[in-house]
């Protein structure tokens, strides 16, 4: 039997290029939205028929420590500058187990750095500084 997948460490890749390891990643995710309408069988009863609509995709949202790395804030900042066209990226999740051996992945279309949330400073406090990215996409697929 397998080992099961355990959530170790994970990459986000951007073009085929590596921007760093998260230790936290939320919102790979689709959804077919339902569509609902009555409908009158041949003896006159009335039924709910539910089909597909359309899809829709979660934000990809990965968090990290903070590093001297700016690839994250640059890409983000061709958002904050308007041009979000040459933002769009395709890109992938990369999930690895203890062994750095790759075991899922994530391929995603048309993203952009919809949000970046830089670190919460507290000198009283014993935490890690990270940052935070959303992704906002038009489609994944896992592969």
């Amino acid at each position: 039997m397998p080992d099961l997948t355990t959530t170790f460490k994970f990459a986000l890749e951007i073009d085929g290029v590596n921007l760093g390891f998260f230790r936290k990643c939320a919102g790979i995710e689709s959804e077919t939205e339902v569509i609902e309408y009555k409908e009158a069988t041949k003896d006159g009863r009335m039924i709910i028929r539910k089909v597909p609509g359309a899809m829709k995709w979660g934000d990809i949202t990965l968090d990290r420590r903070t590093d001297s790395s700016l690839a994250l804030w640059e890409w983000r900042k061709q958002v904050i500058d308007g041009d979000v066209d040459s933002a769009r990226r395709n890109g992938s999740i990369v999930a690895y187990d203890s062994k750095s051996a790759e075991v899922a992945r994530w391929n995603f279309e048309a993203g952009w750095p919809s949000k970046w949330s830089g670190a919460d400073f507290d000198a009283g406090a014993n935490e890690v500084a990270t940052e935070s990215v959303t992704i906002t996409h038009e489609g994944i697929v896992r592969s």
